[in-house]
């Protein structure tokens, strides 16, 4: 199993954040020495275990939040320096191998990258998908519909028994 760190924010007013689940970062996760498509081991393991509605691109640089699901972000290739929780969160560095799972009302930024920085995300399976930012939805409606996310079926690298699978379901507030 991965190195996992867990980080709560509370909601801050503007970003609604998760009252009851915490963000997950995976440090080194994914192995991805000798692979020619650094984002394939990504790919197979989200979709493998349910994660799909999959794509590659970076990490957009302004504050924004789901509420209608939850999001995981595979770091294929590069390092960056992201903003979670909002402005009272806490920034963090990941890079190549590392994999973050967002529970569904967390905000996210990024603040810089390396130029070569290649992102893998997706969702659960079946839930459909929201992009936030604040001032966009009205705050009592974001946290009622991101109290109604469902719990993910596997966890998105490691599936049935995955660190996300025991850290969700018992580390409830």
């Amino acid at each position: 199993m991965p190195d996992v760190q867990a980080f709560r924010f509370d909601d801050d007013g503007e970003t609604p954040n998760n009252p009851r689940l915490p963000l997950l970062v995976y440090r080194a996760a994914v192995k991805l020495a000798g692979e020619h498509d650094p984002a394939v081991p990504f790919e197979r393991a989200f979709a493998r275990h349910g994660w799909s509605d999959g794509w590659r691109n970076g990490i957009h640089p302004f504050l924004h939040f789901h509420t209608l699901t939850h999001e995981v972000l595979g770091i294929a290739r590069g390092r960056a320096i992201v903003e979670f929780g909002g402005a009272r969160g806490q920034t963090l560095t990941v890079e190549a191998g590392d994999v973050v799972v967002l529970p569904a009302g967390t905000g996210h930024r990024r603040l810089s990258a390396s130029g070569d920085l290649l992102v893998v995300g997706a969702y659960p399976r079946n839930v459909p998908f929201d992009q936030k930012r604040p001032g966009q939805i009205d705050h009592k409606k974001a946290v009622s519909a991101i109290a109604k996310v469902p719990m993910p079926e596997m966890d998105p690298v490691h599936g049935q028994d995955g660190p996300l699978m025991t850290l969700w379901k018992d580390d409830v507030r």
